[in-house]
């Protein structure tokens, strides 16, 4: 690549620029790329070109990305069948990495989560050698990759039987994920679904608990654009695929997210998570 870059800008008479997205290339790379071009090659910061272009999905990808999905959501039957008190997290993550595997799948989109108890109040908690309680929320946060696309999912059930507080603490973050789904149709402002989240839990009091943002877009990597949080100016448009996942984390207490991928359609949205998601007490 080097090489070839140095034959587009070498023997041009003015100076040349070379962009570079500083998010994916290393300071080592870097100092190889000033190593190979011409002293009067700049090497300078591109704006997101690719980035932008890839936000709109064409019939084709969202039909590659709607198989990932249903590749991801069919682990979610594994997670349930083998988390039961006493079991590691860990052991819970392997049962269903080991199962995508054997349905074909090229790995996980990103580190599966499975975290329970007091560790479901942590929203990026990875699975650990901690063991599934007799009673708690357990969070499952997991995705494939598939055909080069991701998918993104999560689920969260209850080992034990939950009391009434805990049963109604679900039930307002799955009313808030509800409510940011009707809000997703083409020409509004990414800021308003997630505003459309995040009142159904400030109304309740628990505004302050959630902690990150509501979404973000799915595709060939598992976070792209656009993110969808409050202060963000993207509009939706038909072709982008998102994710709608409030959750609520009550430190050293318990956590709750939903989450499902959509797609915005010419019309609204399609979801195209096709899990359950009422409360599954295990």
């Amino acid at each position: 690549m080097c090489s070839w870059l140095r034959s587009r800008v070498s023997g041009r008479g003015k100076t040349s620029s070379v962009g570079i997205e500083t998010a994916h290339l290393t300071v080592a790379d870097r100092e190889r790329l000033v190593d190979v071009l011409p002293s009067k090659c700049r090497i300078r910061s591109a704006p997101p070109l690719v980035e932008q272009q890839r936000m709109i999905k064409d019939q084709t990808e969202i039909g590659l990305i709607r198989e990932a999905v249903m590749a991801g959501a069919a682990l979610f039957d594994v997670a349930t069948k083998s988390i039961r008190p006493g079991i590691k997290e860990t052991a819970v993550a392997a049962e269903m990495e080991y199962a995508a595997r054997k349905a074909g799948c090229e790995g996980m989109s990103f580190e599966t989560i499975i975290a329970s108890g007091e560790r479901s109040a942590l929203p990026h908690g990875r699975a650990s050698d901690h063991r599934i309680p007799r009673s708690g929320f357990v969070v499952c946060d997991f995705g494939v990759i598939l055909a080069g696309y991701c998918s993104d999912m999560t689920r969260t059930v209850y080992a034990g039987r939950p009391s009434r507080e805990g049963h109604a603490f679900y039930e307002v973050v799955r009313e808030a994920q509800l409510a940011g789904i009707e809000a997703v149709r083409p020409g509004i402002p990414v800021a308003e679904v997630d505003s459309a989240a995040r009142s159904v839990l400030k109304k309740v009091g628990l505004g302050r608990y959630f902690t990150h943002s509501t979404g973000h877009g799915v595709g060939l990597e598992i976070h792209e654009a656009p993110r969808i949080a409050a202060g963000q100016t993207d509009i939706l448009r038909p072709g982008m695929v998102i994710t709608i996942e409030p959750g609520a984390y009550i430190p050293r207490k318990w956590g709750v997210r939903v989450e499902d991928m959509v797609v915005v359609t010419k019309s609204g949205r399609e979801v195209l998570t096709p899990t359950r998601k009422d409360l599954i007490c295990i």
